[in-house]
């Protein structure tokens, strides 16, 4: 299918979403790889794995009008070498994601509801998170993706290392629906806090959160 969703928020950020609907030779032909990365996607034993990080090349090819040339600093942050743009990338078996500014640090992430969340709500939750989970099986899996993609936004935008989600990423209240904001806060080992206002869409069964700022 290819280009699923482009648009752009009022902060002049632009999130793209490709679905992945082609086949791995399919996607090789719409992205362009660099030799030594092509060599690292084949060593990926995962067919799934393999067509994301091509849909993510495809995607890039698509959003951008020159070639860009996709890297990773040593904490796995994304970047472009030979472009100013700020990048951060989410990725599930269905759809990848990006969000591009040119001057804000970002991060986004997505997850498919129907993931087992129950790691996530015993590691990634604090005793007051847990307490706002609604009773609904439906609504908590919801709750708990939007849960997830929140602090794993933050901890993209952040870009630290050793980040404790369940103590250091707290995200007040909400109620989920189609799309909507959120509000965080994330707490640096020295007791400093801000504050962060993020926003999410939902859609086939997955949720996409992103901040910016």
């Amino acid at each position: 299918m290819g280009l699923y969703l482009r648009k752009t928020l009022e902060n002049k950020a632009e999130i793209s979403v490709w679905k992945i609907t082609e086949t791995e030779d399919e996607l090789l032909q719409l992205s362009s790889v660099p030799s030594d990365e092509m060599e690292e996607i084949s060593l990926i034993r995962s067919e799934s794995l393999r067509k994301q990080r091509l849909a993510v090349r495809a995607l890039l090819n698509e959003v951008f009008e020159d070639k860009v040339y996709l890297s990773h600093h040593d904490n796995g942050k994304p970047f472009l070498e030979n472009c100013i743009t700020n990048i951060s990338i989410t990725h599930t078996e269905k759809y990848v994601a990006i969000i591009t500014h040119q001057e804000e640090d970002l991060g986004i992430d997505m997850e498919s509801i129907d993931r087992d969340f129950t790691a996530v709500r015993e590691k990634a939750l604090s005793d007051e998170e847990r307490d706002d989970l609604d009773d609904d099986d439906e609504r908590i899996s919801e709750q708990l993706a939007l849960y997830w993609c929140a602090k794993e936004a933050i901890f993209k935008r952040m870009s630290q290392n050793k980040v404790d989600f369940a103590e250091q990423i707290q995200v007040r209240r909400f109620n989920p629906k189609d799309e909507g904001e959120m509000q965080a806060t994330f707490i640096h080992k020295d007791g400093y806090e801000e504050e962060f206002d993020l926003e999410y869409i939902t859609f086939d069964r997955h949720v996409l959160v992103w901040v910016v700022g």
